[in-house]
């Protein structure tokens, strides 16, 4: 994890929020290559979940929701967890981290486990007064529910069917860390799956093969994916079943990604604190019923990181070690760089007209600082694909050698052929 966090920050990937002001804990800003990182995983969720089906719709909830939401949900009386203060160094504990009545740090003495509600509080309004409270959301799924009959009633959609969304959500954690895999503020990428009951495990296992193959085909490796069932004694109160897909992280594994059967239970719930009937007429039976819903639930961040993780190698070259980044091509922040062997003009000219072609294709990057070979390296460091060499007789007879990332391999070719390679090579790895 160290070398990721310093070769995110070196390179421009992820930074602290905040640095110049001494950072503030589990925040973190993504430079400009970790937000074409990030991007690009969202963008290949979307493609695959939403793009690709016909079954799926999506959606844009706001953070900002009526508080009656959380009171529905369950969050506001039960989205908390029992802490312990240590009376000495005041730091703070889950009380189910901790054994007797001593500070794990100093042993201190402890106070009394007191409930601590993980919900973001803020004010609407000039008025800091109890009416005025609102929450930052603790996860994107409400803001789905609460529009159930909206969606049925513009998309026409008919049962199995399903909502996705990818938004911010805010929790406020006690022990975050582990760089961007708990955080305060994170992203998810959520799917709300309606289902007619009595289907629902049948969907369930669908969506578990489908979020698993997911991971696979980016180019997770497969040895470092597992499947986790949770035991009865540990599933939420709504849950029928749940799985999670855990990630072997240098802490060892962790979720990356949760898929639950909630049942009728949120519907049934909004239902009854609205007064608003939210159900699904089934033309086919003439009757209407409350659907069960399947949810995978992922976080955007989690899964950067891992994708990160997974695509890190190190490998001898010569007297050095190279360093590089074997990102699946849709996932790469960069898929081309183009490099004139030396700043000399007909070859920056060509090169420039060359990455202003494949800028219209793909994210670019020019480069002609420092020698082709330190060159290269910072491309295999952040994971470019393939390089693009413009050199002395280019200019000639209107040909460039590209470089392939991981086999390290040059085809020369000429620069009418080369969109149509790239195209080729980076969209059928």
């Amino acid at each position: 994890m160290e070398k990721i966090v310093s070769l995110a920050k070196r390179r421009g990937f992820i930074f602290q929020s905040s640095e110049i002001y001494g950072g503030l804990n589990s925040c973190w800003d993504y430079g400009p290559l970790g937000v074409e990182l990030k991007n690009n995983v969202k963008r290949a969720w979307w493609r695959r979940m939403v793009q690709e089906r016909d079954d799926m719709v999506g959606q844009d909830a706001s953070i900002l929701m009526h508080p009656r939401v959380w009171e529905a949900s369950g969050h506001l009386e039960g989205f908390t967890d029992p802490l312990v203060d240590c009376k000495q160094c005041r730091q703070r504990f889950r009380a189910d981290h901790v054994t007797g009545k001593t500070c794990p740090e100093c042993g201190g003495e402890l106070t009394e486990p007191r409930n601590f509600n993980l919900m973001f509080k803020t004010f609407m309004g000039p008025v800091e007064d109890q009416a005025a409270v609102v929450y930052l959301r603790p996860e994107t799924a409400q803001g789905i529910f609460v529009n159930f009959n909206n969606i049925l009633t513009t998309t026409r959609k008919r049962l199995p069917f399903g909502v996705a969304q990818i938004g911010k959500s805010f929790r406020n954690e006690i022990t975050p860390g582990n760089f961007t895999f708990r955080t305060r503020e994170f992203e998810q990428m959520e799917i709300e799956y309606f289902v007619k009951p009595g289907t629902d495990e049948e969907h369930f296992h669908k969506w578990v093969e489908t979020r698993y193959k997911w991971y696979k085909e980016l180019g997770i490796s497969p040895e470092r994916l597992r499947l986790r069932p949770h035991a009865q004694d540990e599933l939420a109160h709504y849950a029928k079943a749940c799985v999670d897909i855990e990630y072997y992280f240098p802490m060892g594994w962790s979720e990356l990604e949760g898929i639950a059967n909630r049942t009728d239970y949120d519907l049934k719930r909004h239902a009854e604190y609205s007064g608003n009937k939210l159900e699904y007429f089934d033309q086919e039976l003439n009757e209407h019923y409350v659907p069960y819903v399947i949810e995978p639930s992922a976080g955007a961040d989690r899964a950067t990181l891992a994708f990160l993780l997974d695509a890190y190698h190190e490998e001898p070259d010569k007297d050095e070690i190279r360093v590089v980044l074997r990102f699946h091509p849709e996932l790469a922040p960069v898929k081309v760089a183009v490099l004139p062997l030396s700043r000399k003009e007909p070859l920056t000219d060509m090169a420039k007209e060359i990455s202003q072609e494949l800028r219209r294709h793909w994210n670019t990057e020019y480069d002609d600082a420092k020698s082709i070979g330190r060159r290269y390296r910072r491309q295999d460091e952040i994971g470019t694909p393939f390089c693009v060499t413009v050199d002395f007789q280019s200019p000639e007879d209107q040909t460039v050698t590209v470089r392939d990332r991981d086999t390290m391999e040059q085809t020369r070719l000429s620069v009418a052929e080369l969109v149509p390679y790239l195209r080729e090579k980076l969209d059928n790895r």
